[in-house]
């Protein structure tokens, strides 16, 4: 949560925090990836068995793309799709692959090998240090095949498809906690795209179905964008079952402060779901009051939370989908992202989880060649956040002057406020204090006074003075990274133009308490 003052712009800047300001925890599973069938993601990408450069394991999985993974700490990683669930059949992707069927891929009009599948997704999760989340296709899929796959991904029993991934080789469960009914319903690209209405009653049958095989598995209801009539009605009729709710969106502007300011859309968008989830709530409790059937358990007690499953920005017209979605990120990209991230640093009492649209290749901060992997400039704000922005969220409050520009949406201008310096900050378990601070402006830098520190801090500075906001990373030539140093503390503090900041201090004494 930041609240928001705004000044002229000859007037100087100011943040303040406090480690006493603790607001929510934030979920270790914000950080989560997303690998999907389309393009370069699986094949070429995390699975890559024809290499010839030294750079995969026995199993053909990358190397240089798990130890990229790994330096992220990512949690959670979502599979196989994405639209490309819509028409997946789980079977054919286990077994012995010489038997595997190729299969006509109707999301992104190719062909599926079934190369790659569940066994070879768990096993590279484990490698990863991730916890796997699958989405199930309701699509052309049956609830007979999602109650199969959760059976054979998590079932002890001595039953068909629990004994099918005991022939596979696989004898202990995978225990697959995340489970997505479906994927973007609602869009007219989807294969069996549906109604808001038949789709809510379906996910109704399906949750029920599901936790009677697995009560242990945490449901994601198939949202839209947050701020939707969708979102509204298969909360109202959906809320019985399921654990969270999921929400898209991509960001983007043509301009360098249209591209920064537009994730505050999703700021936006999760304030609204939230207020969604809480009248769906209210809604089922007056029904069980009036039908004298109150559930007063623990389990409907505890709210539902957003899992933001894709997002990122995306530009289609400079990366179409159909053709594998490759997009060369420059510096203001990887500032957006780093507003993204503060989004949901800000957020953090709402977001369960969110998991960046994709991992690798696709719209992705990690690009693969056949001689090793290049960090785009998404990456790096990536890095910062997931090593240090942990802990508790905590209050902050921002004066500086506003962008008052055009915005990607357009009606967001008139809906949020959209200060120049965009800020979230956390405290670490360990007691760091952390401010991750976006300066958007294109040009100026800005004098700022922030609350009491205790030196020495340290400063990761991505872009600023000498860098151009379209200075991008390719083979051979990564020009935007991350510069490290430090900073006594005292006075103020100058955040430079177009640039992604984020300040380190250490606490003499820690108390937190929420509020």
């Amino acid at each position: 949560m930041t609240s928001f003052t705004k000044t002229l712009p000859q007037n100087e800047a100011s943040i303040y925090t406090s480690p006493d300001h603790a607001i929510a925890d934030i979920n270790p599973l914000m950080y989560g990836g997303f690998t999907e069938h389309m393009g370069r993601c699986i094949y070429g990408g995390i699975y890559d068995p024809t290499n010839t450069n030294n750079l995969i394991d026995e199993h053909g999985f990358r190397t240089d793309v798990i130890d990229c993974m790994k330096e992220l700490q990512v949690p959670v990683v979502r599979y196989p799709g994405g639209n490309f669930v819509a028409t997946y059949q789980w079977q054919d992707g286990v077994g012995p692959r010489e038997k595997r069927p190729k299969r006509p891929e109707l999301a992104w009009l190719g062909t599926e090998s079934n190369q790659f599948g569940t066994d070879e997704f768990m096993l590279w999760c484990e490698k990863v240090g991730a916890e796997p989340y699958l989405a199930l296709n309701m699509g052309t899929g049956t609830l007979a095949d999602a109650l199969a796959w959760l059976e054979y991904c998590n079932s002890e029993q001595d039953t068909y498809y629990a004994n099918m991934r005991r022939a596979n080789g696989h004898e202990k469960p995978y225990k697959v906690k995340y489970w997505a009914l479906g994927n973007e319903i609602w869009g007219p690209w989807q294969v069996e795209q549906d109604t808001k209405e038949h789709y809510a009653k379906k996910a109704h049958q399906w949750g029920k179905a599901l936790k009677l095989l697995d009560p242990s598995i945490t449901l994601i209801l198939c949202g839209k964008n947050g701020h939707s009539d969708w979102d509204r009605y298969v909360l109202q009729e959906s809320m019985q079952w399921i654990d969270m709710h999921s929400i898209h969106m991509y960001t983007y502007g043509k301009e360098h402060c249209e591209n920064v300011t537009s994730p505050k859309a999703a700021e936006r968008a999760i304030e609204m779901t939230s207020a969604m989830i809480d009248l769906a709530r209210c809604d089922f409790d007056y029904e069980g009051f009036m039908s004298g059937h109150i559930d007063t358990s623990a389990k409907k007690l505890t709210r539902p939370t957003i899992c933001f499953d894709e997002w990122n920005v995306w530009d289609p017209s400079r990366a179409p989908g159909d053709k594998g979605a490759e997009q060369l990120y420059d510096l203001s990209d990887a500032l957006a992202v780093a507003v993204w991230l503060n989004v949901f640093v800000r957020q953090a009492k709402h977001i369960g989880m969110a998991t960046i649209a994709q991992s690798v290749n696709v719209i992705s901060p990690l690009m693969t060649t056949e001689r090793g992997v290049v960090k785009q400039t998404t990456y790096w704000p990536l890095l910062l956040f997931s090593k240090y922005m942990r802990g508790k969220s905590l209050a902050t409050h921002v004066c500086s002057a506003a962008y008052e520009g055009n915005t990607f949406p357009s009606w967001l201008a008139s809906t949020m406020d959209l200060p120049l310096l965009d800020v979230s900050a956390a405290l670490s378990d360990d007691g760091w204090v952390n401010l991750a601070v976006v300066n958007i402006s294109e040009t100026e830098a800005m004098s700022t006074t922030l609350p009491e520190v205790t030196g020495p801090v340290q400063t990761f500075v991505i872009g600023g003075k000498g860098s151009h906001i379209r200075d991008s990373n390719q083979e051979g030539a990564e020009s935007v990274t991350i510069r490290e140093s430090c900073w006594d503390g005292r006075g103020k503090f100058t955040f430079e133009e177009h640039s992604f900041t984020l300040l380190r201090w250490k606490l003499k004494a820690c108390r937190v308490r929420l509020i």
